[in-house]
């Protein structure tokens, strides 16, 4: 029957189904054929939904929504270009720094891929980069948005296991600074390299004016992250701040968001949640099968049985992760694998807020790899540029991402040293 459940699954996936329709399939698939009664289908799946700190996933993506409309992107990178564009290769530069920013904000890769890269990509290859290093630093500076909070897939793996939002947001913050810093260094060596243009440089006036018109948009990610690390709200509470400051600048501040604009972005933003719930829920469902098949416990059983080193398993858990996260997509295999891998990692030792870290920098690495990478897809509509030339472009992007994943693995006052301040 176990069998059944993943051919189905491997199978929907080949001929392309979404992701979440493959797994929900695959569930129904296999509850046909058992003793199960299929009214477990809707209990499951509104269990796995029924979580408190779900809310704020909706209100995340709404106010990164509102944000966009209001103008927050364009303030944002023009401001990175103030800063950056003097230095050779400086839009790309300033790339990478606005994705920072805007991560920040949306905590979502794809929606920094299609709003950075929307402006960017365009103005990157009108200046004369290649337009495969466009979208290849373009896709590759997005994965930062789910690591510096606040972080949708964060959100998640605290759901599964009662972790603190807060801490993992906290956690966050040094291995997304040094994936940024990571990926600034790599755009500078290659614009070297390949002679990239540059800008001159601004006056020192322009650039304090670049900042305070961008001055809203950065105290957004304070306002959000302080509030909770500071014990004034919940993340739940943090998210409908959040929407009120975006609506409130959007209008009032910066006036590029209308009114009339308003339903329109609601309905977009109930599209995009709706979506990511019912993969909630089938996920829920799909791993709430492997928990009767007892498969959790085989998994760690064989994990164990090959090394109880700590180090070891860690470097065996990250070769499985960059494979799951190079065919799946990044919610889908953290609600699946997270909690029987972090019970395995708890066991030789782990702490579980750096596991989780590790769990969550593993998967967005996979969104810039073939075959399943979502941002690559992005920025490939975007450029106008194959597939294949994006991720040859990316490797140095992608071997940056691999070190610092090293650091975040085995060295755990990276992602640690910042929590135990603040929680501690």
């Amino acid at each position: 029957m176990t069998a059944l459940l993943f051919i189905v699954f491997l199978l929907l996936l080949i001929l392309g189904f979404p992701i979440a329709f493959s797994l929900g399939i695959a569930a129904f698939s296999y509850l046909l054929f058992s003793d199960i009664p299929l009214m477990v289908i809707p209990q499951k799946m509104y269990a796995g939904i029924d979580v408190f700190v779900l809310l704020s996933i909706p209100g995340f993506i709404l106010a990164g929504n509102l944000m966009n409309a209001g103008g927050i992107t364009q303030r944002i990178i023009h401001f990175c270009n103030a800063l950056l564009g003097h230095i050779r290769g400086g839009l790309g530069l300033a790339n990478v720094g606005a994705s920072m920013l805007f991560g920040g904000i949306s905590g979502t890769a794809i929606a920094d891929t299609a709003s950075i890269g929307s402006v960017m990509i365009p103005a990157m290859k009108k200046e004369g980069y290649d337009a495969p290093f466009s979208c290849a630093v373009t896709a590759s500076s997005s994965t930062i948005g789910p690591i510096i909070p606040p972080s949708l897939p964060m959100i998640i793996a605290a759901t599964l296991t009662g972790l603190s939002v807060g801490r993992l947001f906290v956690a966050g913050i040094v291995p997304g600074l040094l994936l940024g810093l990571g990926f600034l260094l790599t755009a500078y060596l290659i614009a070297v390299k390949k002679n990239y243009p540059k800008s001159d440089r601004k006056s020192m006036v322009l650039i304090v004016k670049s900042f305070f018109q961008a001055f809203w948009a950065l105290m957004m990610t304070l306002l959000i992250l302080f509030g909770i690390i500071g014990g004034v709200f919940t993340p739940t509470e943090a998210s409908i701040v959040a929407v009120i400051y975006a609506m409130g600048i959007g209008l009032w501040v910066y006036k590029d968001l209308t009114f009339k604009r308003i339903p329109e972005i609601l309905l977009n933003s109930a599209k995009t949640t709706a979506a990511l719930m019912v993969l909630v829920g089938f996920a829920n469902l799909f791993a709430w099968i492997m928990t009767v098949e007892e498969l959790p416990q085989q998994i760690a059983s064989t994990l164990l049985q090959l090394t109880e080193n700590k180090w070891l398993l860690l470097l065996l858990i990250n070769l499985l992760l960059i494979v799951v996260g190079a065919f799946m997509e990044t919610i889908a295999a953290l609600l699946i694998l997270f909690p029987v891998l972090l019970g395995v990692a708890v066991q030789v030792g782990v702490d579980p807020v750096q596991f989780a870290i590790i769990m969550v920098f593993n998967l967005v690495i996979g969104l810039t790899t073939p075959p399943v990478g979502v941002c690559l897809f992005v920025a490939s509509s975007i450029g106008g540029v194959s597939l294949e030339k994006i991720a040859r472009a990316g490797l140095p992007f992608l071997l940056v991402s691999l070190l610092v994943l090293a650091l975040v693995t085995y060295v755990p006052a990276v992602s640690l040293w910042l929590p135990g301040l603040f929680y501690e």
